[in-house]
């Protein structure tokens, strides 16, 4: 019987993309609703996704959507973790 076994870089992209595309889409819905007035997601619930590895998605999000551009530790800490997560999966590649 064979298994089938990936590298660990690819369980680490697709993760990334997975959680990446999740948080994408949560701040296009927190824009949406910051435009209609509705209920809000929390700051605090958009870094826990992006510390789960969707900050490459919660970066892209914030500069397409223009969403949570005035807040420094956004446009500073989102392309941060995205460049931390991005080695990461470079170095399980090339490990």
């Amino acid at each position: 019987m064979t298994t089938l076994s990936a590298p660990a870089w690819e369980y680490w992209a697709v993760f990334l993309l997975v959680m990446s595309a999740f948080l994408f889409a949560l701040m296009g819905v927190d824009k949406l609703k910051a435009k209609t007035g509705r209920w809000r997601i929390s700051e605090k619930t958009l870094f826990v996704f992006a510390l789960l590895g969707g900050a490459v998605g919660g970066t892209a999000g914030m500069f397409l959507f223009h969403h949570k551009t005035k807040h420094w530790y956004f446009r500073i800490l989102f392309p941060l973790l995205a460049a931390a997560q991005l080695a990461l999966c470079l170095y399980l590649f090339l490990k």
